[in-house]
C-alpha cells in the first residue's frame, strides 16, 4: 500500500509539473504573439514608405523575433524632436536636431547636435535657422518634407544620411513615464514660464528622480524670466544626449509584457520616420542586440551673434569625419562651410 501510494504521489507531481509548464509556455506564446501585434502595429503608424501589411490577430501566438539580418549595414540618421503643442512655438521647427551615426558591427553610435538657431543659408533662399527647413518642406509637401530635408543636410555637411527620423516632444514625457522615471543630476536651478503655451519649467539642483513632464522641461530649457541661469546650446544639447542615453539603457532592461506594450504604442503615436518597416522590425523585435554598447556625443563650440548660433569650423569638421568614420565611409568632406554659420 505505502509503494502504491508513493507512486500515485509521483504521479501526481508530474502532472502538477506537467501543467505548469504547459501554463508557461502558453503565457510565453501569449506574450510573444501580444508583443508581436503592438510591434507591428507600431510599425505600420511609423514608416512612411512602405505600404501596411495586414497585422496578425492579437491572438496569434508563437511568431519568432527576426534575427538580425546579415547585411545590416552602418548608417547615418537624422533625428528631429517637433513641438506639436496646441500654442507650441513654431508648431512643426524642429526643436532638436541630431546626427546620429550607427555601426551594428561594433554596436556604437555618435550624436552631434544641430544647434536650433545654426545659420543655414542655400542657393534659392536668404539666411535661415536650421529649424527651419523641415516645417518650410512639411508645409509645402509634408510626403516629401523628409526627402528634401534629408537632401539639404545631406549636401550642406557632405554627409549620406540614409534615413529620417521625427519624434514629437510629447513622446519623450510619455516614454520617460513609462519608464518611471529617471534619475537625472541637474546641473542648475531651471525655471521658467509662458502662459501661451503653458509652460512652466521649475527645477532644483542636484540629483533626483524626474517625471516625464520634467525630464522635457530639463532638456528644453534655455533661457529664464524667473532669475535663475541661462543655458547654452552646448549646454542643452549635451542634456539631450544625457537623456536619450539614459532611455536606452532602461529600455534594454524592460521585461515586462505592460512596459514594452506600452512603450510601442508611444512609439507607434508619435514616431515618424522613412526608414523601411523591414529594419524597423529588425530594431523593435532585436533591440537587446542591436542597441548601441558604445555612444559618444560630439561637441561643437558655438557662439551667439543674433539672431544666428556659429559653430567653430575646424569643429564641424572633426565631427563630420567621426560620423563618416564610424558610417565605413571616407573621413574626408567638403562641407559647404560658405553656406553654413562656421568661424574660424
Amino acid at each position: 500500500m505505502f509503494y502504491i501510494s508513493k507512486k500515485l504521489t509521483v504521479r501526481k507531481a508530474l502532472k502538477a509539473f506537467v501543467a505548469v509548464f504547459v501554463i508557461l509556455i502558453l503565457g510565453a506564446c501569449s506574450y510573444a504573439g501580444y508583443l508581436y501585434y503592438k510591434a507591428d502595429h507600431a510599425i505600420q503608424q511609423i514608416s512612411a514608405v512602405e505600404k501596411p501589411v495586414e497585422s496578425p490577430d492579437a491572438g496569434d501566438v508563437g511568431v519568432p523575433p527576426l534575427e538580425p539580418a546579415p547585411d545590416l549595414k552602418p548608417m547615418i540618421l537624422l533625428l528631429a524632436g517637433i513641438d506639436s503643442r496646441e500654442g507650441g512655438e513654431g508648431m512643426m521647427n524642429t526643436d532638436v536636431l541630431m546626427l546620429v551615426s550607427y555601426n551594428p558591427d561594433t554596436r556604437s553610435a555618435s550624436f552631434l547636435s544641430i544647434p536650433r538657431d545654426l545659420k543655414i543659408k542655400t542657393k534659392s533662399s536668404s539666411s535661415r535657422k536650421a529649424n527651419y527647413y523641415y516645417a518650410h518642406y512639411y508645409i509645402k509637401d509634408k510626403s516629401q518634407a523628409m526627402a528634401n530635408t534629408k537632401q539639404l543636410f545631406s549636401e550642406m555637411f557632405d554627409l549620406p544620411i540614409d534615413y529620417m527620423v521625427v519624434v514629437n516632444f510629447d513622446a519623450l514625457r510619455q516614454t520617460v513615464d513609462a519608464l518611471n522615471g529617471l534619475q537625472i543630476d541637474v546641473e542648475m536651478d531651471m525655471k521658467y514660464r509662458d502662459t501661451a503655451d503653458g509652460t512652466n519649467i521649475d527645477l532644483h539642483k542636484g540629483l533626483q528622480k524626474l517625471d516625464g513632464q520634467q525630464v522635457l522641461d530639463y532638456v528644453r530649457y534655455r533661457k529664464s524670466n524667473q532669475g535663475t541661469q541661462e543655458s547654452s546650446d552646448f549646454a542643452r544639447n549635451q542634456r539631450q544626449q544625457k537623456v536619450i542615453k539614459q532611455i536606452l539603457e532602461k529600455m534594454s532592461a524592460l521585461s515586462g509584457v505592460s512596459q514594452w506594450g506600452a512603450i510601442l504604442d508611444i512609439i507607434g503615436d508619435n514616431v515618424v520616420s522613412d526608414i523601411p518597416e523591414s529594419l524597423l522590425r529588425q530594431g523593435i523585435f532585436n533591440f537587446s542586440s542591436l542597441k548601441p554598447d558604445q555612444i559618444q556625443s560630439l561637441h561643437m563650440d558655438s557662439t551667439w551673434k543674433s539672431p544666428f548660433v556659429y559653430v567653430k569650423q575646424s569643429d564641424l569638421y572633426d565631427a563630420l569625419a567621426t560620423l563618416r568614420e564610424e558610417a565605413g565611409l571616407d573621413k574626408d568632406s567638403h562641407p559647404q562651410f560658405e553656406s553654413i554659420g562656421t568661424l574660424n
